[in-house]
């Protein structure tokens, strides 16, 4: 770790990406576990770490786009991000225009499955109005209270306009969770909050070793989080998609890291950390999670106690019940033992999702979660329902769409 360190204080004043650097590293590593398998050979399909084809592919693949990610997500986010770019007031506008046409079109449905509308106070008088006339041109006269039943209420409404009102939903949801999500990125830069700090470290081997272990903390509830909520799940889920296990699972990384509310690094920042060292202890942190993901290395003892292995690593990668939402540190593990969750490896770990997607493309494998949750938006039929498809556990919303009979 040491060596580690010191090449990380060098890096600092030369700018350079440790993750970019160790990119040969991680070449000639997988290309030891290889070697290793092929000269511990089992039962074809009987172990999951062993390499193939596709899945390394896709892997690979989705390793170069995590590299290209951000680049690409500045051109593109910083043009709509609030106080940033020209066109922040555009997305805000469109968000709001879309949640309102969205509301319009809940009571509208309310209608046509009621018979009537909502009690007046709920809504405004010139928006009763202007729904009263659209619900009489779709639905005709009211429906009465005794001819009333759910399902002829939803045979009833056209599908053009179910289509367009989920439409509305999934823009207005959308809009709001990228303004928010660039808006909380750009207030909480490293940059930003170091401008405002009274506190500077400095650039020191001790200041990194703060650094370092700021990240590391900071990094474990935002990696819980990104179990806990879809939100974040879906930019995350990408690392879980492999159900094979070796080193290069290590480089399946989220490519839209950019759209995602976190607890900010930049926090680091307010207790006098430059931002230099912040970035490279986020290259510390990925360099040193890469050689855990490895089924060739069993347990190594007192190290457990203290540090995230492989060992710990397979349990946090399965998909096994007991398994679930476990060990969700990066270098240390001592933050999961303190926060309850924690979990010793033992029975067989099963790799993957709860519901593996069987697919290699990496297009497939980056947005899979985000369709699905763009479809829960669009079939909701309450604000509180599209906010929690987005916001609350992903077992929730998988709970609710199957308690609704959809797959």
């Amino acid at each position: 770790m040491l060596p580690l360190v010191l090449l990380s204080h060098h890096n600092a004043r030369m700018k350079v990406d440790l993750t970019v650097a160790a990119i040969p590293a991680f070449v000639g590593a997988m290309a030891a576990e290889y070697a290793w398998q092929r000269a511990h050979p089992v039962e074809p399909g009987t172990r999951a770490g062993d390499y193939q084809l596709a899945d390394t592919v896709a892997s690979l693949s989705m390793g170069v786009g995590s590299l290209a990610a951000p680049y690409v997500a500045r051109r593109l986010l910083d043009p709509v991000t609030p106080g940033v770019g020209r066109h922040g007031r555009t997305l805000l506008a469109v968000g709001a225009a879309t949640a309102a046409l969205t509301t319009v079109g809940d009571v509208v449905r309310r209608r046509l499955r009621d018979g009537r509308l909502p009690d007046p106070q709920t809504v405004p008088a010139q928006v009763r109005e202007v729904q009263e006339e659209l619900a009489d041109i779709l639905q005709g006269p009211a429906v009465r209270p005794e001819d009333r039943t759910v399902d002829r209420t939803v045979d009833r409404i056209p599908p053009a306009l179910r289509r367009a009102h989920g439409a509305l939903a999934v823009s207005a949801v959308a809009s709001t969770a990228l303004v928010t999500s660039t808006t909380w990125a750009a207030m909480t830069s490293g940059k930003r909050l170091f401008a405002r700090s009274p506190l500077d470290l400095g650039g020191g081997r001790w200041a990194l070793l703060a650094a370092a272990l700021g990240w590391d903390f900071v990094y474990y509830w935002n990696h819980r989080l990104s179990h806990e909520s879809r939100w974040l799940w879906a930019v995350h889920v990408v690392h879980h998609s492999s159900e094979r296990y070796n080193l290069s699972t290590a480089l399946r990384q989220p490519v839209a890291e950019g759209v995602t509310l976190t607890v900010p690094y930049g926090l680091l920042a307010l207790a006098g950390v430059r931002p230099a060292l912040i970035e490279q202890a986020r290259g510390i942190n990925l360099i040193y999670q890469f050689w855990i993901h490895t089924e060739a290395i069993q347990r190594l003892g007192w190290v457990e106690k203290v540090f995230n292995t492989p060992s710990h690593h397979r349990v946090h990668h399965g998909s096994n019940r007991d398994y679930l939402d476990r060990n969700h540190g990066s270098i240390l593990i001592l933050w999961d033992r303190l926060f309850g969750t924690f979990e010793e490896e033992d029975e067989p770990v099963v790799y993957g999702l709860t519901a593996n997607i069987d697919s290699y493309d990496p297009a497939r494998i980056a947005t899979h979660e985000w369709t699905d949750i763009a479809a829960d938006v669009a079939a909701a039929d309450t604000w509180h329902d599209r906010w929690s498809f987005l916001l609350r556990r992903p077992g929730w919303a998988y709970a609710r769409r199957a308690a609704a009979g959809v797959a």
